[in-house]
């Protein structure tokens, strides 16, 4: 398969675009889409223009002179780059531009052509993606006048070129859009991408910050010494700290031809990499590659975590992505392999991601002792112990997640060192509570969900609350797997900086979490209680400031070294999206983020596992 980029490519309606205030330019040039302008004699950087989006947006350009740097023919964003040799002086306007075709191109690198059609903006993923727009000619004619060329120099992208800066604050007159703003390719990161956007550039060798994904994409950082992991990732753990280094390499090269290199965080890849710089809706400025530069591996390893000595409880929390009784059994192996090897056995596990015994048949089952089953037998097959099990079953399709699935969280626990109180009375709707039971803080429902009803968890996942006891003492754990981040524009949105409509609902969960957790500490301010699981946002955000609210939980991975404070790597980010969170009272603990997954090219899942150890 080759590799195609996710996003479709049909051109944006230019007049649609204008008026929802997403692109700049008249709406009289909107209005008159069709109408041939005088644009003779118009060169790439007239049509780049300064900003974000062309002077010339909805005009007719005719015979614009380029040389071709680059050519797609697979995929719906099939067309081909072309870049002026005669460049201005000034540094804010391209010369590469990017020709919509539709079907596959018939020029080939290093023809000399002239190009007549439509001067549009894209915006890769639609309006509603806040998206920035690429600048392209459509409905193109095109007319080789030589062949075998030489290509412009490229632009080498490096660690001094590229400013610290991310993007500049967004317009407050524009709803907080940059589309308009003049760019300062010498001041932020984001015009200095969108200077040679569709423009011939180069990395030299560069270290791999993003593994190779299924479809044919790694990612780079050209400035290693840009918040670096201890395993060779860029960390993000600020919403300024963007890491500007950040590449998507694709490749123009045909699979068949020469298949994409697989490389995980921290390898490099070493030579050059060299093509048109293109925008895309799944991680922005992409160096579409003609030459792609070979990986060197550094044997990066997975990670194991110690064993928990005699006295500790281990808990952990593990989301093993959409897995159902369907899934190949080398998943549940691996898996399981990990569960023995890398988390050492925990005494308690959260699961995060258990889908019904049918999967994604949508066909109303909801329970989930077979996917268990399965699970909790390849761990024994490991090697590990007999776990047994509890969960509360969601209601069809109430809970998100890949529809069918009925994903939910499920507690195992080893009975050899841990044992379960059960409370009868849970189910989809009933909310435990909290009540005393001779002095101490109890559990009305053990397992039961935390306030179900709550608007806060509509096509969410409710928190699974079991009470647990170990060596006389009773933990309480919560396991949470909240609302995911979809929705949320990019950090490459011309919004700047990015709307993140998404945290208002986590926002909510974590205020319900709180809230339980507040009255357990109400009934025993001296009760071990952690909270764990997806928590799908990062350890600054305000969800976590939620969770932690008036002390009644610490977010336990700030106890590691900032570059150990991660568990999923997004766009070239190693970042936090899975927690745990303690109680006062247990002040002091051993906390592990293993990471077996989120680093690799090969996974089990996406998420890093998380370990606690501690004394109750």
């Amino acid at each position: 398969m080759p590799s195609i980029p996710r996003y479709a490519a049909v051109a944006t309606v230019v007049a649609s675009a204008l008026a929802a205030g997403l692109l700049a330019g008249s709406s009289s040039a909107a209005a008159d889409a069709d109408t041939t302008a005088d644009t003779a004699g118009a060169r790439i950087h007239d049509i780049q223009g300064t900003t974000r989006t062309s002077p010339l947006v909805g005009q007719q350009v005719k015979d614009v002179e380029g040389i071709v740097i680059g050519v797609r023919g697979y995929g719906s964003s099939r067309g081909f780059w072309i870049q002026d040799l005669q460049a201005d002086a000034d540094p804010a306007t391209s010369e590469g531009l990017f020709v919509f075709t539709g079907a596959a191109p018939t020029v080939a690198v290093g023809d000399a052509v002239k190009v007549s059609g439509t001067v549009g903006e894209y915006v890769p993923g639609g309006l509603s993606s806040g998206n920035q727009s690429l600048t392209q000619i459509s409905k193109p004619t095109v007319t080789v006048v030589s062949s075998g060329n030489a290509l412009p120099a490229p632009v080498t992208v490096s660690a001094w070129s590229v400013p610290s800066r991310y993007a500049p604050e967004g317009d407050t007159a524009a709803a907080g859009s940059i589309n308009a703003l003049p760019l300062k390719p010498r001041s932020y990161a984001l015009d200095y991408y969108e200077s040679l956007e569709g423009s011939n550039v180069r990395i030299g060798t560069s270290r791999v910050v993003g593994a190779t994904d299924p479809y044919s994409e790694l990612w780079v950082t050209v400035k290693p010494w840009e918040n670096p992991t201890s395993r060779g990732g860029a960390r993000y753990g600020s919403y300024e700290s963007q890491n500007t280094g950040r590449l998507q390499i694709q490749s123009l090269i045909p699979l068949a031809q020469q298949p994409f290199p697989k490389a995980n965080v921290g390898d490099v890849l070493s030579g050059t990499t060299e093509g048109p710089l293109d925008f895309n809706q799944f991680g922005g400025y992409t160096i579409t590659a003609r030459t792609l530069g070979t990986v060197t591996d550094r044997e990066l390893e997975r990670e194991s975590t110690r064993p928990q000595r005699r006295g500790e409880l281990a808990v952990a929390t593990y989301n093993v992505e959409n897995l159902d009784p369907s899934d190949p059994q080398e998943k549940f192996d691996a898996l399981a392999k990990a569960v023995v090897e890398n988390l050492a056995s925990p005494d308690i596990l959260a699961l995060e991601e258990i889908q019904d015994n049918t999967g994604a048949t949508n066909d109303g089952t909801v329970a989930a002792d077979q996917t268990v089953k399965k699970f909790t037998d390849a761990i024994v097959a490991a090697g590990g112990p007999a776990y047994e099990w509890r969960t509360v079953d969601p209601e069809n399709n109430k809970d998100g997640g890949e529809p069918g699935g009925n994903i939910r969280q499920v507690f195992l626990f080893n009975p050899e060192r841990v044992s379960f109180t059960d409370r009868a009375g849970g189910n989809a709707t009933a909310a435990t509570g909290v009540t005393k039971e001779y002095g101490r803080a109890a559990l009305t429902f053990s397992p039961g969900r935390i306030d179900p009803a709550n608007t806060a968890w509509e096509s969410s996942r409710k928190p699974l609350a079991g009470e647990f006891v170990f060596r006389g003492r009773t933990v309480f754990v919560i396991a949470n797997h909240f609302g995911s981040k979809g929705g949320d524009e990019g950090l490459t949105s011309h919004h700047q900086p990015p709307v993140r409509s998404s945290e208002a609902k986590r926002l909510l969960q974590a205020q319900a979490v709180n809230t339980f957790v507040k009255d357990i500490l109400k009934a025993d301010r001296r009760a071990d209680v952690v909270v764990l699981g997806d928590i799908n946002d990062f350890e600054f955000s305000e969800t976590t400031k939620a969770l932690t609210d008036g002390g009644a939980l610490y977010p336990a991975i700030k106890s590691l070294p900032s570059w150990e404070r991660y568990s999923y790597v997004y766009q070239g980010n190693s970042q936090v999206l899975d927690q745990i969170l303690t109680s006062p009272s247990i002040g002091d603990f051993s906390y592990d983020s293993v990471h077996i997954n989120a680093e690799f090219a090969d996974q089990n899942s996406d998420h890093d596992p998380q370990v606690l150890r501690f004394r109750p």
